[in-house]
């Protein structure tokens, strides 16, 4: 196995490339963003449901991929059986982290997330399982999304701004759970406006946990190891000309990747 697909319909799944990268460096890394359609929350689900296996499947074909990672919690929730029925390489998803919140919140949790996770049914029965005595208050927000995009660009957070965002949490949890995988990168930022006594969490290592599982069986750990001290570039695509591209390669260079090119169906 040698070649991991992540997908989301922005660059927030990068945090997740990150925590994936960190125990997995020899493999080969492609990032496919949707970004003609973002944001995701907003598409009606047949929609959601049509871009993502069209894409997905074209491009797992094409380039040989391996394994997919849906790094994008509203695809995750709507998409992926519809994506296990079409391939029979490994997927793995993305879901908001309240089960590992729940275990060390001795006051309240804060979800922080889009509003179509917040709102999501998938996301309340989490809350029911996971989290019964412990109560978690929703925090539905894109503007974070667009700071996480903007900021990748190079672009300075405004943290009067984010702390007007996060208003309803300050001084009202212990933990702060990142529903989004935009919102690790602000995770500086974030953790400044809400304190340091609140503890945030997201799902980055979990899913890293997952994928490492899955290629263990096939790569021993020692040549991971041996192999991970190579430096490899990986390969970025987007289905469309992403916005302010030359500000977005020069934020991609940290995470090793070559420029951004555009992956179109018609042309796969």
């Amino acid at each position: 196995m040698a070649n991991i697909l992540i997908f989301d319909s922005g660059v927030g799944g990068l945090s997740v490339f990150q925590e994936i990268q960190s125990q997995l460096p020899m493999l080969n890394y492609v990032y496919l963003f949707d970004n003609e359609a973002y944001p995701y929350g907003e598409l009606k689900p047949e929609i959601l449901i049509s871009r993502v296996t069209s894409l997905v499947c074209t491009i797992v074909e094409r380039l040989n991929i391996d394994m997919v990672v849906i790094a994008c919690n509203t695809a995750s929730t709507i998409v992926l059986p519809f994506l296990r029925q079409q391939l029979l390489i490994p997927i793995v998803g993305v879901v908001p982290a309240i089960k590992p919140a729940a275990l060390i919140s001795k006051k309240a949790i804060g979800l922080i997330a889009t509003p179509a996770t917040v709102n999501r049914k998938y996301t309340h029965d989490l809350i029911d399982e996971f989290s019964p005595l412990i109560p978690v208050k929703l925090l539905g927000t894109t503007r974070l999304v667009m700071m996480a995009e903007e900021k990748l660009r190079g672009k300075r957070v405004d943290m009067a701004e984010l702390k007007g965002v996060l208003s309803p949490l300050i001084g009202q949890i212990d933990v702060a759970v990142l529903g989004c995988t935009h919102f690790p990168l602000l995770h500086d930022e974030i953790q400044t406006v809400l304190g340091l006594d609140v503890t945030l969490v997201d799902s980055g290592l979990a899913i890293a946990k997952r994928v490492r599982d899955l290629v263990q069986g096939k790569i021993s750990l020692s040549k991971i190891k041996h192999l991970g001290e190579v430096q490899k570039q990986h390969f970025i695509y987007s289905s469309a000309a992403p916005w302010e591209g030359a500000a977005l390669n020069k934020g991609l260079q940290q995470f090793g990747f070559s420029p951004v090119q555009t992956f179109r169906l018609q042309d796969a």
